[in-house]
């Protein structure tokens, strides 16, 4: 049965045979389309690693209280009308019933960036209690959609960070909830305490993952997110340990130790 079904196969559909395929060793991104991307992970990278950057004078993203799990975060569902995702397939020719879901966008990282954190159940202190994907744009104090956001920031060359309670990151593990933020520039994430793979997770994203030390939080340190952030970590990785402290400074006179939660050499 075997033998009957595939000594034939190249031969049983003609518009498979007709696809043009080029003869090169590596594959051949298509840029018009909105399933499959070439990810900017690799672009600029060196044979040697580029050392060591503390985070300096970063503003807050987004400020979080307990338990964001990984769905609040990575992309996931279907994408909304009215979303930065939307606007960037209607942009390029996709009629909104074509949109699919996030999930099946997956190999797009221009879908899936403006994908992060857009879940319309988010709860950003930055909106005093206004449920949805949207923050503010500290230096306006603009309420965008966090990629536009994300993206203002860094075309202005501001590094963010994001602030959170107790079990960042909790559910099920997503690469996603990693690379996500990566694309948005994102550089730390100040945590009461975290799910244990997505620590790894933002770690391999060169994510930084810092804990507040125990009876301290954002609220019992006075931190509103409106603030800017400088984290001192060591300029030579030899000198970075496990688990150590490390110094957070605000622009505003505020200084509190963290625990860096590298927990591996």
């Amino acid at each position: 049965m075997f033998r009957s079904t595939y000594q034939a196969f190249t031969k049983g559909n003609p518009m498979w045979n007709q696809l043009q395929v080029p003869s090169s060793t590596l594959y051949t991104w298509d840029p018009n389309s909105t399933y499959i991307h070439e990810p900017p992970y690799f672009k600029n990278m060196t044979m040697e690693p580029p050392g060591v950057h503390g985070v300096k004078d970063a503003y807050c993203l987004l400020n979080f209280g307990d338990s964001i799990t990984t769905d609040h975060i990575s992309p996931a569902g279907s994408i909304h009308k009215d979303s930065p995702a939307a606007k960037f397939l209607l942009d390029r020719g996709v009629e909104r019933k074509d949109f699919n879901s996030y999930g099946s966008r997956r190999g797009n990282d221009e879908v899936m960036a403006r994908g992060t954190f857009a879940n319309i159940r988010l709860v950003n202190k930055l909106l005093n209690g206004e449920v949805g994907p949207k923050t503010i744009h500290v230096p306006t104090g603009e309420k965008l959609y966090v990629f536009d956001a994300a993206m203002r920031y860094k075309d202005a060359g501001h590094d963010t960070i994001v602030l959170a309670g107790a079990e960042y990151g909790s559910g099920s593990s997503r690469d996603w909830a990693a690379k996500g933020p990566m694309l948005l520039g994102v550089k730390a994430v100040i945590a009461k305490s975290f799910e244990r793979i997505h620590r790894s997770n933002l770690v391999g994203m060169g994510i930084i993952p810092l804990c507040f030390k125990s009876g301290e939080d954002a609220d019992t340190l006075g931190l509103t997110g409106l603030e800017r952030y400088t984290i001192d970590l060591p300029n030579k990785i030899s000198d970075i340990r496990p688990g150590q402290d490390a110094t957070v400074t605000t622009n505003n006179g505020k200084s509190f130790t963290c625990t860096v939660r590298f927990d591996t050499e």
